[in-house]
């Protein structure tokens, strides 16, 4: 294999200063054939000073230095760009690895050969507890065989995080990948990386270890707002327009796209109180818009949310929100009674 075989492209946002542990742990990894690229901007989040520092006492890291407040998207690119390893793996300063982490994905490499995506598990600490990433279940039944992307479509459906996976850079470059401007700039090349994919194979262990403060990135780029999400999900379906895809794929992303819009809208904090018609009307526009042939909602409390913003509904939506709060209070104050 080339070497480097992994390239770490990391953007040194560090509101909770947490990128020296994140270096820390890759300087610590059992396997060496790796490079760091920290890239560092001009945001006062970004501490060029820490980058240069390891630089200078570790030969496998290198500092590049962008002369704006770019965000995490252009930085990303930055990085990608210089970086020189068969795979790449974009990593934030909030992620710690497992000693093992980077041996395990080189002998998985080792085991399937060249694939263009390599995705593994990973795990989120919370309330000093480690819970397991959204996507362990479809990992391990996903089995040990390379695979193409359309073969496993709840894959691509799976939550698009640019730190679960390896990227061929070869693909990458030859895809024309890149993180757009504004937030949520992971879901338009995670799935256009998976939808143009050759060879796609699994991981299924935790490789990454997550420890942000936040659900959703601190740091998008220059103008960016929570409402970036929809065009990064227009880029999304308008690749499937080029990318001969099943129903079944169109579906998985559909419902990644309304799971994802709703736990947005549902995040205390995220989409303000005067946002929040313009919000769930966007989202239903695009319900609307992208809703697959024969695309059956999901069951329960979840396919009432779909039923809802299928119809625009945001009145009755807010009321169910409020009556199931209602429900949950008072069936809370019923069982404390009945503890007395």
């Amino acid at each position: 294999m080339p070497s480097p075989l992994i390239s770490v492209v990391i953007p040194a946002y560090d509101q909770q200063k947490q990128l020296p542990e994140c270096l820390d742990s890759l300087l610590a990894q059992s396997f060496r054939d790796f490079e760091v690229v920290v890239v560092a901007d001009r945001s006062p989040d970004s501490p060029a000073g820490l980058a240069d520092a390891y630089a200078a006492r570790h030969p496998q890291v290198s500092a590049l230095h962008l002369d704006a407040a770019v965000g995490v998207g252009v930085s990303r690119n930055a990085g990608a760009a210089r970086a020189k390893g068969e795979y790449l793996l974009f990593l934030d300063a909030d992620h710690l690895l497992p000693r093992d982490a980077l041996q395990a994905l080189a002998d998985r490499l080792a085991q399937t050969g060249p694939v263009d995506v390599l995705l593994f598990g990973h795990t989120r600490r919370h309330g000093g507890r480690d819970w397991p990433g959204g996507a362990e279940t479809l990992l391990a039944e996903a089995g040990p065989e390379v695979f193409g992307p359309l073969d496993h479509p709840e894959l691509v459906g799976a939550p698009a995080l640019a730190w679960d996976r390896l990227f061929r850079r070869e693909h990458w470059q030859h895809r024309g990948l890149s993180f757009p401007d504004g937030r949520y700039e992971e879901i338009p090349p995670v799935h256009a990386a998976m939808l143009t994919a050759g060879r796609v194979a699994v991981l299924p262990r935790a490789c990454v270890q997550l420890r942000r403060r936040e659900t959703v990135h601190p740091t998008g780029s220059p103008g960016s707002s929570q409402f970036d999400i929809f065009e990064q999900y227009e880029r999304t379906f308008a690749l499937l327009e080029e990318v001969p895809a099943p129903d079944a794929v169109r579906d998985a992303l559909f419902v990644r796209m309304i799971r994802h819009y709703l736990f947005v809208f549902d995040l205390a904090g995220c989409v303000s109180r005067a946002e929040r018609p313009q919000f769930f009307h966007r989202a239903a526009d695009h319900h609307r818009r992208f809703l697959p042939a024969g695309h059956r909602r999901p069951a329960g409390r979840e396919g009432v949310k779909f039923s809802l913003l299928a119809g625009g509904a945001y009145p009755a939506f807010e009321m169910a929100k409020l009556s199931h709060i209602a429900k949950g209070t008072l069936t809370g104050a019923s069982r404390r009674r009945a503890s007395v």
